[in-house]
């Protein structure tokens, strides 16, 4: 593939290259709500990149760097956006978790509106429309619903094996780039959720000091290794759904902002928002385990199935005032995106 220089590629075309002043704060907005986004259930983080304006520059810049293109834009843009992403987990997980675990109606009605918001700034990256845009949103659409009709029917976990802890990494990977699919849901349609939970709870027990005999080096080294193809998979993943990214924004733009577009309008069928966590029931899977009586009350309430309910007409009304405060933020952040494109371009409009 051709590489993209600093004035040919489509992320160019909308920011005139940018300063890093510029670039760092779009990059940080669309990080702060990455971050929000991996911390509620079905919320993909590249919605909210796409949502904030600056997708198209993270696939460039996550493309550049693993291919050893260690562009000034690139390497601010990624810094950016991780370093805002992981102050936002850090600083606001308790809170998110607690709404979404206590009021998930209102954090999902927010994220409705916030994901709706996206759809025009990928029209925007699309001008002018043409006839592929739409048969890629038609498709992209048709793969998020049918994830949507599919549920969590899968959530029985399968044999921990190296193969599929791979396989795990390169569909978080994937999921962690493409906008409307959620990590954790793919990760139960394989059944690598509860083996990896487990792998990774295992490498806790054994580096934690507390126990009897301090930090147990063996079974560190033998959760390391069994979680290391996970690792491999998540760096694979990302290096080549960047670069088939930024390959068919190149080259097929249109039919891949369609797609970007069906599963970013696609994500907000898994974002029903009343619904509420319900105790599990004897003998039912959850989270890959079947639930024993002597199981139950160890189960968290962050783990406990959700059920959907029917809403009061105060509930309806609020939660539809909490999408249309989630898509104002949108417009705001959009035109704050906008302004600072402007300004780094030498006052170029948008």
């Amino acid at each position: 593939m051709a590489a993209i220089n600093d004035t040919e590629s489509g992320v160019d075309a909308q920011t005139g290259g940018g300063s890093s002043v510029a670039i760092a704060l779009q990059a940080a907005i669309g990080g702060v709500l990455m971050g929000l986004a991996n911390l509620v259930p079905g919320v993909s983080g590249g919605t909210m990149l796409l949502v904030a304006g600056v997708y198209d520059r993270f696939i460039e810049a996550v493309a550049d760097v693993t291919t050893l293109r260690f562009r000034r834009r690139s390497l601010i843009t990624l810094v950016a956006v991780a370093g805002a992403a992981g102050i936002a987990i850090l600083s606001l997980a308790g809170p998110v978790k607690s709404l979404v675990v206590h009021q998930r109606w209102i954090a999902y009605s927010l994220f409705i509106g916030l994901t709706l918001g996206g759809a025009p700034v990928v029209r925007r990256l699309a001008r002018p429309v043409r006839a592929f845009f739409f048969a890629g949103a038609v498709v992209g659409l048709a793969v998020m619903a049918v994830m949507a009709l599919t549920g969590d029917a899968s959530r029985a976990s399968a044999p921990p094996t190296a193969l599929l802890f791979f396989v795990a990494g390169l569909a978080g990977a994937a999921a962690m780039i493409l906008p409307g699919v959620s990590g954790g849901y793919l990760l139960l349609l394989i059944g690598a959720y509860v083996p990896i939970l487990g792998a990774i709870d295992r490498l806790k027990d054994a580096i934690s000091p507390g126990g009897a005999d301090g930090v147990n080096l063996a079974e560190v080294v033998r959760a390391a290794v069994a979680l290391a193809p996970v690792g491999l998979g998540v760096a694979l993943g990302i290096a080549g759904v960047a670069n088939a990214l930024r390959w068919a924004l190149d080259r097929f733009r249109q039919a891949t902002l369609g797609a970007l577009m069906g599963l970013l309008l696609g994500a907000i069928l898994g974002l029903w928002p009343f619904q509420q966590a319900r105790v599990p029931i004897i003998g039912e899977i959850v989270k890959g385990t079947q639930v024993t009586a002597a199981l139950l009350p160890t189960i968290p309430v962050d783990d406990w199935p959700v059920a959907r309910f029917a809403p009061t007409a105060g509930q309806v009304a609020a939660a539809v005032a909490m999408a249309l405060g989630g898509l104002t933020l949108t417009i705001v952040i959009d035109r704050v995106s906008a302004t600072l494109s402007a300004r780094s371009a030498g006052g170029k409009a948008l």
